[in-house]
């Protein structure tokens, strides 16, 4: 099973009607969106806290993002519509899913672009940042794909004074280890993430 790079209409028109209102009801702060490749296969990677983390890189960049999402959504009849609708990739968590990283991978081997969380769920606990999996350097490493770590911090808040996501500096695999990788990619979304803590005000 193969997916396009394109995503469906339904991506773009909430992100027309909805992005300028979630704009104004969170008030983000976004760092370095110019980091972000305009072409290529990119996979856009951060911490997550929020159920509405990938919005806020859906409305820093005018690329189509397809989006890693647990498959309990895709079970939901009522959201169910809006995540098929919008791209997604079904992702079960419970088993190494094939299917899914299968997927990910015909995006990114068509120059697309991939967003998800290394974490593999929201982080609830009292850590900074929890271990990070290796889906994301395994799958840039098998499609030379450029890597693009981004740090969130703050509150999703009603006019936020303190949101903010922090992109870095996009880096390849090359000749590191996936374990060397993956460790890189982790200091990277954790100095990204101090770095907007330190700048806070």
């Amino acid at each position: 099973m193969t997916m396009n790079k394109k995503v469906p209409a339904l991506y773009h028109i909430g992100k027309f009607i909805l992005g300028p209102i979630f704009r104004f009801y969170y008030h983000p702060t976004i760092l370095g969106k110019e980091m972000i490749p305009k072409e290529g296969p990119i996979l856009i990677v951060g911490n997550h806290k929020h159920l509405y983390d990938q919005c806020l890189t859906i409305i820093a960049t005018k690329r189509g993002i397809h989006y890693m999402a647990k498959k309990e959504y895709f079970d939901d009849k009522k959201v169910a519509w809006f995540f098929r609708g919008t791209g997604c990739i079904s992702v079960d968590r419970a088993h190494k899913d094939e299917e899914a990283t299968s997927l990910a991978l015909s995006v990114l081997q068509d120059g697309g672009a991939v967003g998800l969380f290394p974490e593999g769920t929201r982080n609830k606990t009292k850590e900074f940042l929890l271990p990070f999996k290796f889906g994301t350097v395994s799958m840039a490493s098998k499609t030379d794909a450029t890597i693009v770590p981004f740090g969130i911090t703050g509150d999703y808040r009603f006019r936020s004074k303190n949101l903010t996501i922090r992109y870095g500096t996009p880096f390849k695999i090359g000749d590191m280890t996936l374990e060397e990788a993956n460790e890189k990619l982790y200091h990277e979304v954790e100095s990204l993430m101090k770095k907007n803590l330190e700048e806070r005000p």
